[in-house]
């Protein structure tokens, strides 16, 4: 169990979850290692049972149902799937070391295989799940809806509406509930599956059926992510894989996903949230969702934390179910204004005790019937207490003693019958004394009843503290004089609602921001009223103000753009979306590239009713397209030229192969040898562009004498014997530095001088020591550079004959020598007159640190 034994796999075992791991061998399935929570399960808290079968674990003599038949097809199909595997819940009782009595309970396991070599399955990790709670909440449930069957005739028909709306608050509950236990368990489940070889680790998460990623370094490097992640951000892996978050998703900056990775980064503990929206750009636009997601820190040996594993689920279409349970809600709000109808009717039966106590000295007969009817509208008034699905209290105005309470209330307030009945409503809810106990009085005294809509307070709710939002109303309960004898409390626990609502809000105002920092146009065009609305971005892209209608905006299109438009607005009217790119003309006559993408809304009948979409400006996009087919076309003419001169050598010096004495052989050689190595030098160039792009080039740094190096250089210059490379400076100058890597920077300096200016015969090289650098420059006599071109002669493709009929290149050589220049932490540049030759100089640091 040593490759058990990796620091993260240690940090999933290591939770308040009861897991286990068992060696994936049917049918013992031996018991290699579980955590403190999984004794709890097996009630063996003083036994080490490590080495045992499972079945000596989850005893069969003790489980209820089919739990250990269900176990064990379930073990058996994780291995032969290889995949993980959920459990129907079962029902399996705890038999105590300590009491030895059987405790009844509910469990759902969950069962991922861990592969030690990446193939088969080797391990079987068991996640323990008590839902003891929820199948007890479900038998109290059934009870109560039995109770409810038995109401009287007088209450059917409401009651069948109570119901029917209870039945809909539990199932929204019961699914919020299943959800927030389901992505806990998913996010355990991936966790937990990092095995502590970097193998082991990316093969869990690249197959995590679920959205996992792994970020390192304080720059959030995305070392790993899955195939899930990619998609719930629109991306693919190789585009994410190796980049910072932040450059993936710029976006997210202003959310609160960064302080989150912050907190845990800086704090080394664990960060989650079942639901939290999230804005991003996808390829069809502005996107929201809905995502539950945990942070969990990566750490070396000392603790120290490199990285963070991340776990993520897309819930948005849970926000549906959202939805529901605010309709329920309403529902509880109707529910409350009927409960103030039988107030009323409550009111209307007093009226008719007390008009029998004045009849009283008429017949002895009519006070038992009066009293029978008073026995008779108790007893409907506390079943009705009693079946309300809102909680209520009935409170003695003049010692505060609480009367009635039914369970709705005792759920509410989180207290035990017995901590009310028989005590004062501020003994029993002591927590809510200091700010409701003088409104309370105020209403005993004056008889007005007092209203509250989603008060926050805090309440002692089965020994916790936990903040809540009621709706609440204190309705006095009056005798015939006025006189206050009691308090009806009406409660209703609202928190979801108030919670669902401010995120709503939050939602609407965060993508307002997301929209606004992406620099994106937002309009909506109307079908029937041909009206246009813009924000105030889009009305800078297109150049305009506040238009009013399309055809002032086409105005603005290209002429020979114009149709775009309107065959994109024919195409999304059949497909239902848009998406075109156009140019637009300013009123300062410059031309710039929109690209403009949308969806149409239809109505009942199936016509096109409105058109909602963004536009982004793309102008630096397309020139940045328009250079790169500009390079391909330098690259291919640069190429073709030597390519032809050695194809056409090869071909001659085929013909003339058996006679090796002709006289063109040895001049032949030499031409295809000079095309060789132009077309050598032109491919040299783009990979070194390539290396400098993916931050390849290494140094090998090493000292040298500057003047040696110079001195070597260049040996085809000096070769062909037309120029003269005459060395000045310092002779005795060292540096420390990649030898190669400054060859190639004054071999292209010396290059440029001879291709620029050819008649300088002689061309000077200088060393020399300047305020703790090494100096190098390269001075030829010739008719020098243009002041304006020597702002960009060091810029990628920028050659200073750009027509390309006087000399060759593609313009890298200068770029890349300022490539070298600058991770040599030194700088680059040149000094030229017209007419009076150019110096091309670098310095270096003398300093090797």
């Amino acid at each position: 169990m040593d490759h058990i034994t990796a620091p993260i796999f240690q940090a999933l075992f290591q939770s308040e979850s009861p897991r286990i791991i068992l060696k994936a061998e049917a049918p013992e399935f031996t018991i290699l290692d579980y955590n403190v929570a999984h004794q709890s399960v097996t009630g063996r808290t003083k036994i080490d049972y490590r080495g045992e079968s499972i079945w000596t674990a989850y005893d069969p003599a003790i489980a209820g149902g089919e739990g250990p038949e269900l176990l064990a097809a379930a073990l058996e199909q994780a291995v032969a799937e290889n995949r993980l595997i959920k459990m129907p819940v079962f029902r399996y009782d705890i038999l105590s070391d300590e009491t030895g009595t059987v405790i009844q309970h509910w469990w759902q396991l969950e069962i991922l295989p861990v592969a030690k070599d990446g193939s088969a399955a080797t391990y079987l990790l068991v996640t323990t799940h008590d839902v003891t709670k929820e199948m007890m909440s479900e038998r109290r449930e059934q009870e109560l809806n039995e109770e409810l069957a038995a109401t009287n005739e007088e209450l059917a028909a409401s009651n069948e509406e109570l119901t029917a709306t209870l039945e809909d608050l539990q199932v929204s509950h019961i699914q919020l509930e299943n959800f927030s236990r389901e992505l806990e368990e998913r996010i355990a489940q991936g966790i937990q599956a990092i095995a502590d070889s970097e193998r082991s680790l990316r093969s869990l998460v690249m197959t995590a059926h679920y959205p996992l990623m792994i970020l390192r370094g304080r720059e959030w490097i995305i070392e790993i992510a899955n195939q899930p992640l990619v998609n719930l951000w629109d991306k693919t892996i190789d585009a994410v894989t190796g980049h910072k978050l932040m450059e993936i998703l710029p976006e997210i900056e202003g959310q609160p996903f960064p302080e989150f990775l912050r907190q845990v980064y800086d704090s080394g503990v664990g960060y989650g949230q079942e639901e939290q929206i999230f804005h991003y750009n996808s390829p069809t636009g502005p996107t929201t969702k809905y995502v539950s997601f945990y942070y969990d820190p990566l750490c070396d040996e000392k603790g120290n934390v490199v990285g963070i594993i991340v776990a993520a689920d897309d819930i948005t279409t849970k926000v549906q179910q959202r939805k529901k349970l605010e309709e329920a809600l309403a529902k509880e709000q109707s529910l409350t204004e009927e409960m103030g109808v039988l107030n009323e009717e409550l009111a209307a039966t007093v009226e008719e005790l007390s008009a029998a106590n004045e009849d009283l000295l008429v017949s002895q007969d009519e006070i038992r019937r009066k009293n029978d009817d008073l026995i008779e509208s108790e007893a409907r008034f506390r079943l009705l207490i009693k079946q309300a699905p809102v909680g209520i209290c009935v409170i003695r105005s003049h010692d505060l003693y609480v009367l009635e309470a039914n369970d709705t209330y005792l759920n509410l307030v989180g207290k035990e019958r017995a901590e009310l009945e028989g005590r004062t409503i501020w003994e029993a809810v002591t927590e809510a004394a200091e700010d409701y106990a003088p409104i309370l009085n105020q209403v005993i005294h004056t008889g007005v009843p007092f209203v509250a809509t989603e008060h926050q307070v805090t309440l002692i709710r089965y020994g916790e503290p936990e903040d809540v939002f009621i709706d609440f109303v204190y309705e006095p309960v009056l005798k015939a004089e006025g006189h206050v004898t009691a308090i009806l409390v009406v409660a209703i626990d609202v928190t979801e609602k108030v919670k669902a609502r401010k995120a709503i809000e939050e939602a609407g105002e965060r993508t307002r921001l997301a929209i606004e920092s992406a620099d994106i146009g937002t309009f909506e065009y109307s079908y029937t009223t041909y009206a246009i609305v813009t924000s105030e971005r889009f009305n800078e892209i297109f150049g305009v103000s506040d238009p009013r209608s399309r055809l002032e905006l086409l105005d603005t299109f290209h002429p020979d753009d114009v149709h775009l438009s309107t065959k994109a607005h024919a195409e999304a009217a059949i497909k239902g979306k848009m998406m075109y790119e156009a140019r637009i003309v300013h009123r300062d006559k410059s031309i710039h590239w929109i690209r403009v993408q949308a969806k149409v809304f239809y109505g009942s009948a199936g016509m096109p009713n409105k058109l909602m979409g963004t536009v982004l400006d793309v102008t630096d996009f397309k020139r940045l397209q328009q250079q790169k087919d500009d390079f391909i076309s330098i690259a291919s003419h640069e190429l073709k030229t030597p390519i032809t001169s050695l194809k056409a050598s090869l071909q001659f010096l085929q013909r003339i192969k058996d006679t090796p004495e002709h006289a063109l052989f040895p001049r032949l050689l030499a031409q295809a040898e000079r095309s060789m190595e132009k077309v050598s030098s032109l491919v040299e160039d783009l990979l070194n562009v390539s290396n400098m792009d993916k931050d390849a080039t290494v140094l090998n740094k090493t000292t040298f004498t500057v003047k040696d190096l110079l001195d070597d250089c260049c040996g085809h210059i000096r070769e062909f014997g037309k120029y003269k490379l005459v060395f000045e400076g310092d002779s005795l100058l060292q540096v420390h530095a990649d030898e190669r890597r400054i060859d190639q920077v004054v071999v292209n300096f010396v290059n440029n001088a001879v291709k620029y200016a050819p008649k300088s015969s002689k061309i000077y090289l200088r060393a020399e020591q300047i305020n703790g650098f090494a100096k190098i420059s390269v001075r030829d006599t010739g008719p020098g550079i243009p002041l304006e071109k020597q702002k960009q002669i060091f810029e990628r493709y920028f050659r200073v004959d750009s027509s390309g009929r006087e000399v060759s290149g593609l313009g890298l050589g200068l770029y890349i020598s300022a490539d070298i220049v600058h991770r040599h932490n030194g700088e680059i540049g040149v000094h030229s007159e017209e007419g009076q030759g150019a110096t091309f100089w670098f310095t270096l640091p003398l300093n090797h640190d």
